[in-house]
C-alpha cells in the first residue's frame, strides 16, 4: 500500500500551493512548488520519481512518476498550472480548499489539480509487482499558456506509453476528439498625418478595415470547404478578439493591430492556415503603401483525434456508459499523440466551472472517478481480463 495522504489532504494541498500561469513573466508563479509536493508524497513507494525541468524557465518542471516497467502502460496526466482568478468575486479563499454544498471550492479544483490526487488515490493499493505493463502519473507545466511543459515532454520523447486519460474538466465523459488554436496579431504601420486633409497620411485604421473583410471573407471559405458534424460548433471558428489604433480624432491613425483566434478541427494544419492568412492579408492591402507584420502569439495547439476503435476510448466510453465525444477547447492531448499514445480526455469537472470565481469540484464526482481510473489500471496494466 502506497502511503500517500488522504484524498482531501492531497487536494487541499494542490489548492493550497499557488501555481498561477501568466503570460506576463511578473505576474507567472511557476509550478515547481506543486511538482515538488507531489514527488514529496511518491517517496518511498513503488514509483520511480523524475522531475524534468524546462529549459530556461528554473520555477517550471514537469514529473513523470512510473509504478512497474516494461513496453506499452497507461498514463494518467493533469497540468499543475492554474489560470488568474478574480480578486473580490469569490465567495471562498480561492488557495484554501472549502467544502461546503456538497462541493469543494478552490482554484483548480475543476480545472484540474484534483485529478492528480484522484490517480493518486486510485494507485493507493498498487504494487509494481502486481503490473504487467506500467502506470504512469504525468503533471505538467504551463498548459494554460504555452503548452511548455508538454512540448519539453515531446522534445525528451518521453514518456512512453501506449494509452493515455488527461483528466481535463469533461463530467467524466470521454473526450475523443477536440480542435486546435491558433492566436495571430496583425500590425498594420500607416503614416499620421492632420485629419483636415487625408492626402497628408495614410491612415492603418482604415486599411484594418480592408483586412477585416479579406479575413471574414476567408472564415467563410474555410466554414464551406471544413466541416465536421462530431463538433457542436461544426467548422472552424475565426474570432476578431481584439483592436487598437490610433490616438487621437483630429490625427489620422499611423498604426492598428489586430488580434484574432482561430480554431482549427483536427487535420487542418497550422502553417498552413498562418500562410494562408497572411497571404489573404497582403493581397488585399496591395498597392496601399501600409506596411504589415504578423505575430503568432502563442505557438498554437493542433486539433486531437483518436480513433473511434481506440482500445482506450472504447474502454472509457465502456467505464462511464457515455459515447465519446468532441470539445472544442483544446489540452495537451495531441502531444501525448505525437508520442504515441492513443489518448481520451476525461475527468470529473465541469468545463462550466473552469475559469471562473468560486470555481469547485462536486463531491459526488470523487468515488465515480477513482473507480473508473482503478478500472482502467487494473484492465491496461493488471491485465485480470481481456482489455476489451
Amino acid at each position: 500500500m502506497n502511503n500517500f495522504p488522504p484524498l482531501l489532504d492531497m487536494i487541499r494541498g494542490l489548492i493550497g500551493t499557488p501555481s498561477i500561469s501568466h503570460i506576463d513573466p511578473n505576474l507567472d508563479q511557476g509550478n515547481r512548488a506543486v511538482i515538488e509536493l507531489l514527488a514529496n508524497w511518491l517517496e518511498d513507494t513503488g514509483f520511480r520519481v523524475e522531475i524534468m525541468s524546462l529549459p530556461g524557465a528554473p520555477r517550471k518542471a514537469n514529473l513523470i512518476a512510473t509504478l512497474g516497467s516494461g513496453p506499452g502502460g497507461l498514463v494518467l496526466s493533469g497540468h499543475t498550472d492554474t489560470v488568474p482568478y478574480d480578486e473580490g468575486k469569490w465567495t471562498y479563499d480561492p488557495f484554501s480548499l472549502t467544502e461546503a454544498n456538497q462541493r469543494l471550492y478552490g482554484l483548480g479544483t475543476s480545472d484540474m489539480k484534483s485529478f492528480l490526487a484522484l490517480a493518486l488515490e486510485a494507485s493507493r493499493e498498487l504494487q509494481a509487482g502486481d503490473l504487467e505493463e506500467p502506470l504512469i502519473l504525468l503533471a505538467t507545466a504551463d498548459e494554460e499558456t504555452s503548452m511548455a511543459g508538454a512540448r519539453t515532454l515531446v522534445e525528451h520523447a518521453r514518456p512512453r506509453a501506449r494509452h493515455a486519460v488527461i483528466g481535463e474538466p469533461t463530467g467524466l465523459r470521454p473526450v475523443r476528439m477536440h480542435k486546435g488554436i491558433l492566436m495571430e496579431s496583425i500590425h498594420l504601420q500607416g503614416h499620421s498625418g492632420h485629419s483636415s486633409d487625408p492626402s497628408l497620411g495614410n491612415n492603418a485604421l482604415e486599411a484594418m478595415h480592408t483586412v477585416i473583410g479579406a479575413i471574414l471573407s476567408w472564415r467563410a471559405e474555410l466554414q464551406t470547404n471544413f466541416r465536421d458534424p462530431f463538433f457542436a460548433v461544426p467548422v472552424p471558428t475565426l474570432n476578431l478578439g481584439h483592436i487598437h489604433g490610433g490616438d487621437n480624432p483630429n490625427r489620422i491613425c499611423p498604426e492598428c493591430e489586430l488580434h484574432i483566434d482561430l480554431r482549427p478541427l483536427p487535420g487542418m494544419d497550422a502553417q498552413q492556415l498562418r500562410g494562408e492568412l497572411q497571404h489573404r492579408i497582403l493581397e488585399s492591402l496591395q498597392g496601399t503603401g501600409i506596411e504589415t507584420r504578423f505575430e503568432s502569439l502563442s505557438a498554437g495547439v493542433p486539433g486531437m483525434e483518436t480513433a473511434a476503435d481506440a482500445t482506450i476510448v472504447r474502454l472509457a466510453e465502456k467505464l462511464t456508459g457515455h459515447a465519446a465525444e468532441a470539445a472544442a477547447f483544446a489540452t495537451e492531448a495531441p502531444y501525448l499523440s505525437q508520442l504515441g499514445m492513443d489518448t481520451v480526455v476525461m475527468g470529473p469537472g465541469n468545463i462550466d466551472q473552469a475559469h471562473q470565481p468560486d470555481e469547485y469540484l462536486a463531491l459526488e464526482r470523487l468515488m465515480p472517478t477513482i473507480d473508473i481510473l482503478q478500472q482502467l489500471v487494473n484492465t491496461v496494466c493488471v491485465k485480470a481480463g481481456p482489455l476489451i
